[in-house]
């Protein structure tokens, strides 16, 4: 047996502004695995730096090293690691990395498809798109290119001071597309009156808006504005999901399967979603065709009835590390029907990308 990783450096089409920052490049952690002929990739969802969560490249790939890397030396069952993990308080996205890894390899061994593997699959996931902030018509430019594209829901990003310009000048242009915003909370409970703004704009919701472990001022939000608050940073867990539902803090849950552990506790979420009468889709990560696999095989479970952040990997990379990236065909994305999550990994462009790289055990 053989756990190894690798950190890569890879450039954006694109830059992706967002409250947080712009990001130009990105630097992917890549998880390997070979045991009994079976080779497995997983992606985790960190970043260089900490500021969509606490956990950072550095952090994963430590914790990793030295408590989880321990707990799948036998290759168990997905939701097995996660108990025998449950003892490290928090680092979701390092759990995760494993977590998915290890859905990788169970579904391989059974010569399964991941979306299969997982259950109740619908074969494929319905596609959407989020857009950084930009120069507004430049903005509107990528609108009006993924509308031509059929992307199923459009979501832009927004900051506090900017929410009401970039909002108004998409509709003036597209007054009847499904369109969502996203605040990477951005916003506090003293802007409340400056939320309300955003109902007349007819939004499929307003994702986070406020503090990114919030519940309490997102249900006093919530009973404040018309448009129906979607969580993102907030939903770290299952029981997070249940209780947020409980105190009437959103409708919808973008489910990140980095943020909550991985695959186990994002059919979980979509089960408590869907069992209150609200809405799940699955987020991204800027993720590369390894990550965005595991993305695609729960976004296309029947639970999940929202378009998802899921675009095919040519959206942001100019070479992805996968062989075969998926393509979007009329708003959906077909799942692979190859064994585990289907990808075919490029190894040379992996090793040119690569800037550490390291054996685990």
């Amino acid at each position: 047996m053989k756990l190894e990783y690798y950190l890569l450096d890879m450039p954006l089409i694109v830059p992706f502004k967002t409250s947080f920052g712009t990001d130009v490049n990105r630097k992917p952690l890549i998880f390997r695995l070979e045991h009994n002929g079976i080779v497995s990739y997983s992606e985790s969802v960190t970043d260089q730096d900490p500021f969509y969560s606490y956990e950072d490249n550095d952090t994963a790939l430590h914790v990793i090293k030295r408590y989880l890397a321990q707990n799948i030396k036998d290759v168990p069952d997905p939701e097995e690691f996660l108990t025998r993990s449950s003892n490290i308080k928090g680092h979701n996205m390092a759990k995760a990395a494993l977590e998915m890894l290890l859905y990788d390899y169970r579904a391989r061994e059974m010569g399964k498809p991941l979306h299969e593997f997982l259950g109740d699959s619908r074969g494929y996931a319905n596609v959407g798109i989020s857009i950084g902030m930009d120069d507004i018509n430049k903005m509107i430019k990528r609108i009006d290119d993924a509308l031509k594209l059929k992307y199923k829901r459009i979501k832009v990003k927004i900051m506090k001071g900017e929410e009401l310009k970039i909002v108004s000048a998409i509709r003036d242009v597209y007054p009847d597309i499904n369109l969502s915003v996203d605040a990477n909370s951005d916003y506090t409970e003293k802007d409340f009156e400056l939320l309300k703004k955003l109902d007349k704009f007819n939004l499929v919701y307003i994702e986070q808006p406020l503090y990114h472990d919030d519940l309490i001022y997102h249900a006093r939000l919530a009973r404040e504005i018309s448009t129906p608050i979607c969580l993102d940073e907030s939903i770290t867990s299952p029981e997070k999901a249940q209780k947020a539902f409980d105190i009437g803090a959103c409708s919808v849950i973008n489910i990140k399967p980095g943020r909550v552990s991985g695959l186990t506790n994002s059919l979980k979420i979509a089960r408590i979603a869907r069992e209150n009468n609200g809405h799940v889709w699955i987020g991204g990560m800027l993720e590369t065709g390894v990550g965005r696999s595991y993305n695609i095989a729960m976004a296309s479970n029947k639970l999940i009835d929202y378009p998802g952040d899921t675009s095919p990997n040519s959206k942001y990379y100019i070479r992805d590390i996968v062989k075969n990236p998926y393509n979007m065909e009329d708003g959906i994305i077909k799942d692979y029907n190859g064994a585990g999550n289907g990808i075919e990994i490029d190894e040379e462009l992996i090793n040119k990308y690569a800037v550490e790289r390291g054996v685990i055990f």
